[in-house]
């Protein structure tokens, strides 16, 4: 094999666009080095073709060099439970954290036996706290960390948990998945899940309505349906469809305005007249002045008028186009999903945390 000439080595298409990630710097020492070594061995091939399999080198060893750069981490879960007004809550703290000790960033997601409950994002100290309602009976609570570009995902480990029994109707409020991601555009889904609580007691049907608050901006969420019924002696969960929707930058300059004619020969009709009839008000002003002043009203009228004609919206539109349409900004928010319900004299409110991140 000793002079072997490889100077008519070509790629295939594919292979040619994954190797076109690497920088002009990168390949060209990955080039100096393959040449040297085929040298020594004494294989001649084009500079190309050796730049071109060092940099398909580099490129399928990317993605191996960028999980090694990641480091593990450990989720940490306390919980503490209290009474509150005849129903349990529970208080829960996590802090997440690399092998490094630096405190990591993202979202956590809480369930309880792999029922997703809520979520939310950690703070700059990677640290969250998360108050939840409980279902009577026993629990088993985890905290799920979902990683970062530079942390990997961790699990905590499980809490149990118990609540009271009470004997009052009510419900609990829960959303599945916790957390969400999506990019600015995109439409998102999850489900609510209202769990009645002791509606034995209830004497009539109990509505809930649901709603969500802390969005960002040039974004929204609905629930489907809103108003939920809970039945007496009801006990499996009442799902509601919840969407959240964001808006992606504007298309302005994209697409032209709407084709509107140059001249309009009605507009001609009604400018011309006017200002004929204007210069002669002007001319004979002059001798006589109750002329002057219909003059000066007449000019005042005609401003007016092409000021009011300049400042409408279609002229606005035809000759400026429409605004840009702001995007959802970027970013990581903790909303609040609410579910209220009331008998007329009382509302009992239960709210839970959800995570969502808008690249």
């Amino acid at each position: 094999m000793r002079g072997l000439n490889c100077r008519a080595v070509r790629l295939p298409q594919f292979l040619s666009e994954r190797i076109s990630e690497p920088t002009n710097s990168s390949r060209r020492d990955l080039q100096g080095a393959a040449t040297s070594a085929f040298r020594r061995r004494g294989l001649s091939f084009s500079g190309v073709a050796v730049g071109q399999f060092a940099a398909l080198g580099m490129a399928l060893a990317m993605p191996a060099l960028a999980a090694a750069g990641t480091q593990a981490t450990q989720t940490r879960l306390s919980a503490e439970t209290r009474d509150q007004n005849g129903r349990t809550q529970a208080a829960l703290s996590i802090a997440v954290a690399g092998e490094d000790g630096l405190p990591a960033s993202g979202t956590v997601t809480i369930e309880d036996e792999g029922k997703p409950l809520a979520g939310a994002v950690l703070k700059a100290d990677g640290t969250a706290q998360i108050s939840i309602g409980l279902l009577p009976g026993a629990h088993a609570l985890r905290a799920i960390y979902s990683g970062d570009i530079v942390h990997q995902a961790s699990v905590s480990d499980s809490s149990a948990v118990s609540a009271q029994v009470s004997s009052t109707p009510d419900f609990t409020i829960s959303i599945n998945p916790g957390s969400m991601t999506l990019t600015a555009g995109q439409t998102g889904n999850a489900t609510a899940s209202v769990t009645p609580v002791n509606a034995s007691a209830l004497t009539a049907p109990m509505f809930v309505t649901l709603s969500c608050s802390g969005m960002p901006d040039q974004s929204s969420c609905a629930f489907t349906p809103e108003n939920v019924e809970i039945l007496p002696n009801a006990s499996a969960p009442i799902l509601s469809s919840m969407v959240i929707t964001t808006q992606s930058p504007g298309t302005r300059g994209l697409a032209a305005p709407l084709a509107h004619p140059v001249d309009n020969p009605v507009a001609w009709a009604v400018l011309l007249p006017g200002s004929l009839s204007l210069a002669f008000l002007a001319f004979a002003a002059r001798r006589r002045r109750w002329l002057n002043r219909l003059s000066l009203m007449a000019l005042v009228g005609f401003v007016s008028v092409l000021g009011a004609t300049a400042c409408s919206p279609r002229y606005n539109y035809f000759n400026h186009g429409p605004p840009y349409n702001l995007p959802t900004p970027a970013g990581t928010y903790t909303v609040t999903i609410a579910a209220q319900s009331s008998n007329g004299v009382t509302a009992s409110t239960h709210t839970t945390p959800f995570a969502l991140t808008v690249k």
